[in-house]
């Protein structure tokens, strides 16, 4: 019996330490360059953000009738010419202002996607949804580094006001690529302030997207110093060879 104890101890320490990949590794540091970040041990590895992460405060950005009497949704989806039959994935959905709005607009040949990183935001916005009686609505439970869509499933996914709340911004573009259809894009709303003050200057955000394969195509001012911004994908990185942009 202590022969064969012996044998299984000797088994599980060969199989804990022979391959680097299965050795559990320190938790990084995100605020010293170079760093890498994963949740996977077996899956790809990313740099960490080489800027400050904003917390998450609130499920919602700002008062929706204040958004509304301003025209926001409707200008919005006007730049982007969201239109029915589209599939549109609303990326830390939170309270739910635009995935309400886009679900009458994409109609019932459409889908929303709204994904979230809290249970309960989804659980309460999941909620809502029903008292408001859309049907093409799907709620999708994400994390820092991916959004966990179906692959392939978004034509547009937007990212609004929480960019600068993204803990691992390289990993949940990276894996966008494969979420995304051919031809799709990503549009991100934020204000033009640093990350620490909940926003993100926009030669940081598209150095940021440039590194993880996508291409800015469009940059437009809104109202009270926010900007759109919309990229589309072009050859998805090896992770190894992404690099954090500093933020100046």
């Amino acid at each position: 019996m202590r022969f064969a104890a012996l044998i299984s101890m000797l088994l599980v320490s060969a199989c804990d330490f022979s391959s680097p990949a299965l050795a559990p590794s320190a938790a990084p540091n995100p605020s010293v360059a170079g760093a890498r970040l994963t949740k996977d041990p077996l899956g790809p590895v990313f740099p960490a953000p080489d800027r400050a992460v904003a917390d998450i405060v609130s499920a919602s950005w700002s008062d929706e009738g204040a958004r509304d009497n301003a025209g926001e949704a409707s200008e919005v989806f006007r730049l982007l010419g969201v239109a029915p039959g589209l599939a549109v994935a609303d990326i830390g959905a939170g309270s739910g202002y635009y995935t309400s709005r886009l679900a009458p607009v994409v109609g019932p040949t459409g889908r929303v996607f709204a994904t979230d990183i809290i249970p309960d935001y989804l659980a309460r916005l999941r909620r809502r949804i029903e008292r408001e009686g859309h049907g093409n609505v799907s709620f999708v439970l994400g994390d820092a580094g991916n959004a966990n869509l179906p692959p392939a499933s978004v034509d547009l996914a937007m990212l609004v006001h929480m960019y600068h709340e993204i803990a691992d911004p390289f990993g949940l573009l990276w894996h966008l690529h494969a979420h995304l259809k051919p031809g799709g894009r990503v549009a991100v709303i934020d204000a033009d302030r640093p990350t620490s003050r909940h926003g993100t200057p926009p030669e940081l955000l598209r150095c940021e997207l440039q590194a993880v394969g996508f291409r800015q195509t469009s940059f437009k001012r809104l109202d009270n110093g926010n900007y759109l911004a919309v990229f589309t994908p072009s050859v998805r990185p090896d992770p190894a060879a992404i690099k954090s942009c500093r933020a100046a």
